[in-house]
């Protein structure tokens, strides 16, 4: 065994043999105990990011350790690879954005391996491969003709520079999330498929998810949105319209002094054509881009319309006004608005000077609505009938009434609305429908697909290529012909179902039931919580349709997950001459002065800058903080910056990128190395004697055996990475102190090498795998048992137990683990120590603390 550590060397020739032995392909095997652990697949955008490292870092750890626990695992890796950002990538880079994205897998597939992730590769996909998205666009048609997926007209925030839909998440400040563009709202056709038919399954199967975090499950619960209410309907005076609003405060329902249309709601935009002052609102609103989350805050702004409504109980007319705080596309479009009890109805009637009424009071005092809206659920008055009624009363009699007369029904609402699908830029799978002649749409025939995305085109920055050659569009279907859909799905869809497809990647249908029912669900998902109510829900949501379609047995795609939190690395920059901020990378700042509790106080770059410190913030290309993980694996190695990765932070809490911590990592590296080759270089160490073991030993072996058990639940359970590296760290520090004299010694010290190897076998492969075959062991060790604690081994015998004199310590000594009170004091005041510091004076009390203190008193 070489005495100096040298990663390159040792990584290069581990992964040739993983690569060779085609170590990580797996295939279903029911002899054995599956598990699945899965990473969210990455987009190839060129190169790796500490981000990705950490993801893909746990997954492995968690994988390799249920390999060594015996289970069949199932680890694979693909790329979520449509996209706008290669579109915008490929226009700047005068490209396509199928070469440019294919580049990036290549490249980025050779930065995982790199880093010594067990992938079964064999299993790899792509996304905008027509061998992926085929059997996407055939799910699509059979969910169309199940009557799960309809079109429709619909308000979208558009941003005109990329041409595309943006969801309201993608819409920061009234701009577009990734080219600051101001975000239209504009109407256009698009497809949907029916989430909602699936809320209350989705809502209530988050109580199944076990190993789901808490926050995760309530964001879910959240965006689903179940609400119970009445829903009512308002007539328009003098004239035969009509609207409904939906509430679930109909006990509030007397007190409504106004109602409040959206901009876009047709009565709202009929009223318009001869009201200019409304006509320039609505077209105002039609540039708004809030979200409902931002509603809350906004500035509320309206117009009367000049319609009257007249309310359904009482037969009253009501001013209706169209408001930039209702929005068309959540709900009807309409709000009953009730100033007495809804503080955004309250400020919007005292802007305005429409009238509050109040109806609700608190169940133990009066009503005091001169300064904000009464909220709380109280007893009715000024209602009529329905006065003195607590919430649950009033709900239920107004219910029936409006029921009886006609006038509403109770409903069951959610928050979350049907998924719409469709983008309308180039690089997505196009959608598999087509227009007849004739008008008729229909679904792309079986035998038609996969409808293919061109490749080989010319992006110019203005209109998707597929929209431009109207060529490509035309086919011909049942002998007529025919128009194919133009847009394409949005990506969502591609990593909806991928984890599905990874169990039988080249199977000539989307999935191999035998397969999929071998490996689903995923044991263990890991991902940002950024994806809650996005990307998780869609892939619960998916599941569901897979298991309907006869595909899946289960009712969920995933048991558990993990969402790790980001990583931060400092940020420096320096003004330059035209008052700009240049951002300097951390590995070119040099700090010159800290403070007493470790601050940067100064730093420069390397041509001299004076930089600003700005702390930590999330690693990103606007600060220039991503630290390359290649740079750290050229200059440390893999299994160094895997190490940190794992024990600077619990997984689920932000990690801080510190070069400090790698090099600790480094040097713990080394000194296991060391610690290996000065005991292999002693020669074969004799076969433990357990019953000879001398009382020093034990308690090493002891210290073995608690280690063990520990880092087995730290990772297999808790899932605290960070806590398991300590623990072996502790024991390091044990074991190098621990002699080596003896035959004994040395047994117990193969003992412990042997299991401190596989211990770290998650997560330094590389160096666990070397030093395995240096020890001596059998096989590989990716075929090894992880060790076993010998409870033997954690029962004390003995006790080591503190002497005190007058509260200070004088000497420790050791005692049988069941000795007697009487027989400790003896021992203790036996000590020649404690002999010296009592020696004349009279004991005056001794005070025992079982198992750990003896503290004598003396004067």
């Amino acid at each position: 065994m070489q005495e100096q550590y040298n990663p390159s060397e040792i990584e290069a020739k581990v992964q040739t043999h993983w690569a060779e032995k085609k170590t990580f392909e797996v295939t279903e095997d029911p002899s054995k105990e599956k598990f699945y652990c899965l990473s969210m697949f990455p987009y190839p955008s060129g190169r790796l990011h500490m981000g990705h490292v950490r993801n893909y870092t746990i997954g492995d750890v968690v994988s390799r350790f249920q390999r060594l626990q015996g289970k069949n695992v199932l680890q694979p890796i693909g790329w979520d690879a449509f996209g706008l950002p290669a579109e915008n990538a490929a226009i700047k880079n005068a490209t396509a954005p199928a070469p440019w994205t294919y580049e990036n897998i290549d490249y980025m597939k050779n930065q995982l391996k790199m880093l010594g992730f067990g992938y079964d590769w064999s299993r790899e996909i792509a996304t905008c491969t027509p061998e992926y998205y085929r059997w996407e666009q055939w799910f699509f048609t059979k969910l169309y003709e199940k009557g799960l997926v309809y079109k429709k007209t619909a308000s979208v925030n558009w941003c005109p520079n990329d041409q595309t839909v943006l969801a309201n998440e993608q819409v920061i400040d009234g701009c577009c999330w990734r080219c600051d563009t101001v975000v239209e709202q504009k109407e256009i056709p698009q497809w949907f498929i029916k989430i909602t038919q699936y809320a209350e399954e989705l809502l209530n199967d988050i109580d199944t998810l076990e190993g789901w975090p808490e926050q995760v499950k309530t964001m879910q619960r959240n965006w689903i949105g179940r609400s119970e209410g009445v829903e009512m309907t308002f007539k328009v005076a003098g004239s035969d319209d009509n609207f409904d609003i939906y509430t679930t405060r109909p006990d509030t329902v007397m007190g409504v002094t106004y109602v409040a249309i959206a901009a876009g709601h047709p009565l709202a935009e009929k009223a318009a054509a001869n009201n200019p002052a409304l006509a320039a609102f609505v077209e105002e609103c039609k540039q708004s881009t809030a979200s409902e989350a931002e509603l809350a805050t906004m500035e509320k702004k309206g117009v009367d319309t000049g319609l009257k409504a007249i309310h359904p109980l009482t037969g009253e007319e009501v001013p209706v006004w169209a408001a930039n705080f209702v929005l068309m596309n959540y709900g009807t479009g309409a709000v009953m608005s009730v100033p007495g009890h809804d503080q955004r109805d309250y400020e919007f009637a005292t802007k305005y000077g429409l009238a509050i009424k109040g109806v609700i009071k608190p169940a133990d005092g009066e009503l005091d609505i001169s300064e904000a809206a009464y909220t709380e659920k109280g007893i009715l008055f000024n209602s009529g009938e329905f006065d003195g009624l607590d919430f649950e009363a009033a709900f239920n009699a107004i219910a029936d009434k409006l029921s009886a007369e006609g006038k509403g029904k109770r409903q069951v609402n959610f928050r979350l609305r049907d998924w719409g699908v469709s983008r309308q830029r180039y690089w997505g799978a196009p959608i598999p429908m087509v227009t007849l002649e004739d008008g008729t749409v229909m679904p792309t025939p079986e035998e038609q697909l996969p409808v293919i995305l061109p490749e080989d085109v010319v992006m110019d920055g203005v209109q998707s290529p597929i929209k431009a050659d109207k060529e490509w569009a035309k086919t011909t279907v049942n002998g007529q012909n025919a128009l194919r859909e133009t847009d394409t799905f949005d990506t969502f869809m591609e990593s909806s179902w991928y984890y599905a497809r990874y169990c039988s990647p080249k199977a000539d249908q989307m999935l191999d039931p035998a397969k999929a029912d071998y490996w689903l669900p995923v044991d263990q998902y890991i991902g940002g919580i950024e994806h809650a109510c996005m990307h998780l829900l869609y892939f619960r949501f998916f599941h569901k349709l897979l298991r309907d379609a006869g595909l899946v047995n289960s009712n969920e795609p995933a048991k558990r997950l993990l969402t790790q939190g980001m990583v931060l690395a400092d940020a420096f920059y320096y003004s330059n001459e035209k008052g700009a901020r240049v951002w300097v990378s951390p590995l070119e700042v040099t700090v010159v002065e800290k403070d007493d509790k470790g601050r940067i106080l100064k730093a420069v770059d390397n041509d001299g800058h004076e930089l600003t410190y700005t702390g930590m913030s999330k690693m990103s290309k606007s600060k220039n903080n991503g630290i390359d993980p290649q740079v750290m694996v050229e200059k440390y190695g893999a299994d160094t910056v895997r190490l940190f990765m794992m024990f600077a932070s619990p997984p689920e809490l932000t990690l801080e990128w510190q070069e400090s911590g790698v090099e600790g990592a480094h040097r713990f590296i080394k000194r296991l190395w060391k610690l290996a080759h000065d005991h292999i270089a002693k020669g074969a160490a004799p076969a433990l004697d357990i019953a000879a073991l001398t009382g020093e030993q034990k308690a090493l072996r002891r210290e073995l055996h608690k280690t063990i058990a520990k880092v087995t639940d730290d990772i297999g359970r808790r899932q605290m990475f960070n806590t398991a590296i300590a623990a072996v760290m502790e024991l390091m520090n044990a074991l190098q102190k621990a002699p080596q004299e003896t035959e004994q010694d040395r047994a117990l010290m193969a003992e412990a090498l042997s299991a401190v190897v596989r211990l770290l076998y998650p997560i330094t492969p590389h160096l666990s795998f070397n030093l395995w075959q240096e020890l001596g062991m059998e096989g590989d060790i990716e075929s090894a048992s992880w060790p076993e604690t010998d409870e033997s081994a954690l029962v004390e015998d003995s006790k080591l137990i503190v002497v005190q004199v007058n509260g200070k310590l004088r000497a420790k000594i050791i005692v049988a683990a069941d000795a007697a009170k009487e027989e400790v004091e003896a021992l203790g005041l036996a000590d020649e120590q404690v002999i010296k510091h009592t020696e004349g004076k009279t004991i005056r009390k001794v005070i025992y603390v079982p198992g750990k203190l003896l503290n004598i008193v003396a004067n």
